[in-house]
C-alpha cells in the first residue's frame, strides 16, 4: 500500500474513532462556538459603465481587432511567399544537385582522355592512326581524329556550361535564401503585433463586469443590426440575381459545414480558420483556388458590383481590404469575424463594404 493510501486510511479511521467517542453513551461535549463573522473587505459595488462609456470600448476593442487583422493579413501574405520561396529553393537544390553530379560524370570523361593521352604519350589513338603508313588506316584515324576532336570540344563546352548553370543556380538559391529570411522577419513582426493587440483587447475586456460584458456584446449586436438594416433598406439587392455557380453553391455548402469553429488567425483549416483562410477554403474545395489573404483577393479577383452580387461571391470590407466574407444569398454572409468568435452567419452590409469579387467569373 502506498503511503498515500495508508495516510488516507490513518485519517478515516481516526474520524471513525472520533465518531464513536462522541457517540458513547454519556459522554459530555460543548457544542461548537458558532464561526466568527466574516470581515467585510468588498467595497461597494462599481456602478456598471453606461452606454456612451461601453461605446467608446467597443470603438477601442474594434479598432484593436482590426488592427489585427490587418497584421494576420500581412503575416498570411509573408508565409505565402515563404512557402514559394522554400519550394524554389528546393528546386534549386535539386537542380544543383544533378547539375554536380552531371559535372562529375564529365570530369570523368574529361579525366579518362587524359589518361588516355598519357598512356599513348600524349597522342591519342586517333592521332596514331593518322601516323600509320597504311592509306586505309589513315583515312580511317583521320575520322576517328575529327569525332575525337568534337567530342573533347563538346565535353569542353559541357563542363564549362554545366559550372555556368550551377554558379547561378547557387547565387539564385543564395538570393531567394535571403529573400526567405526577410519574409520569415516580417512573419514574426506581424505575429508579435498581432498578440499584442489581441492581448491588449482580451485586457480591456477583462476589466469589465459581467453585466457589462453583457451590454457590450448587446451594443454591438444592435449596432450590427442598425447597420443591417440601413443598407437593405438602400434596396441594393432590390434586382440582385441570387443566383449561384455551381462552384459557387459548393462554396457556400463548404463554408456552411465550418459554422461554429472557432476563429484563429493564421489559420486555414480543418478545425479553425481566420477570415480569409475560409474563403480560401471554400473556393479551394469548389474546385478553383484564390489568393489566401483578403488583401489579395481583393486585389486579383475580378471586381462586382454589389448590386449583382450572387452566393459564392466574396465580399471585401474595410478600406484597407482587411477583412472578407463568403456571400450565401438573401443579404447574409458566412465569416470568421475575429478572436474569441466563431465561424458564423452575419448581415452583408453589417460591416462597411469595400466591395465585392467573383473567383469564378
Amino acid at each position: 500500500m502506498g503511503s498515500g493510501k495508508r495516510g488516507l486510511l490513518t485519517a478515516a479511521l481516526t474520524v471513525v474513532c472520533a465518531v464513536t467517542v462522541l457517540a458513547a453513551p454519556g459522554t459530555a461535549f460543548a457544542a461548537p462556538a458558532p464561526p466568527p463573522a466574516p470581515e467585510a473587505t468588498a467595497g461597494p459595488a462599481r456602478t456598471p459603465l453606461p452606454d456612451s462609456e461601453l461605446e467608446k470600448v467597443r470603438a477601442k476593442l474594434d479598432k484593436l481587432y482590426h488592427d489585427a487583422a490587418v497584421a494576420t493579413d500581412a503575416y498570411n501574405a509573408a508565409e505565402e511567399k515563404a512557402k514559394r520561396q522554400s519550394a524554389e529553393i528546393a528546386e534549386l537544390t535539386r537542380r544543383i544537385d544533378q547539375g554536380q553530379r552531371r559535372l562529375d560524370r564529365l570530369t570523368d570523361q574529361a579525366g579518362a582522355t587524359a589518361r588516355d593521352q598519357y598512356r599513348t604519350g600524349g597522342l591519342s589513338s586517333s592521332a596514331q592512326f593518322l601516323l600509320s603508313d597504311d592509306p586505309g588506316r589513315f583515312l580511317d584515324g583521320a575520322g576517328r581524329m575529327l569525332q575525337g576532336q568534337r567530342a573533347a570540344t563538346g565535353l569542353m563546352s559541357d563542363m564549362a556550361r554545366t559550372q555556368r548553370e550551377l554558379r547561378q543556380y547557387a547565387d539564385d538559391a543564395a538570393a531567394q535564401g535571403k529573400r526567405l529570411e526577410s519574409r520569415r522577419r516580417a512573419e514574426a513582426a506581424a505575429k508579435k503585433k498581432i498578440e499584442q493587440q489581441i492581448d491588449a483587447a482580451e485586457k480591456l475586456r477583462s476589466r469589465l463586469e459581467k453585466k457589462e460584458k453583457e451590454r457590450l456584446e448587446q451594443l454591438e449586436r444592435e449596432a450590427a443590426r442598425k447597420a443591417q438594416t440601413a443598407w437593405l433598406d438602400t434596396g441594393v439587392l432590390k434586382d440582385s440575381p441570387g443566383q449561384a455557380s455551381t462552384r459557387g453553391e459548393k462554396a457556400v455548402r463548404f463554408a456552411t459545414a465550418q459554422l461554429g469553429k472557432p476563429y484563429v488567425w493564421g489559420a486555414e483549416g480543418p478545425d479553425s480558420f481566420d477570415c480569409s483562410g475560409l474563403t480560401s477554403q471554400a473556393w479551394e474545395a469548389a474546385g478553383h483556388a484564390v489568393p489566401r489573404t483578403s488583401q489579395e483577393q481583393w486585389k486579383q479577383l475580378r471586381h462586382v458590383d454589389v448590386a449583382d452580387m450572387r452566393p459564392g461571391d466574396l465580399v471585401v470590407y474595410f478600406a484597407d481590404a482587411s477583412h472578407v466574407a463568403l456571400y450565401i444569398g438573401d443579404g447574409r454572409i458566412i465569416h470568421a469575424p475575429r478572436p474569441g468568435r466563431t465561424v458564423t452567419v452575419a448581415g452583408a452590409g453589417s460591416m462597411p463594404i469595400l466591395g465585392v469579387v467573383r473567383p469564378d467569373a
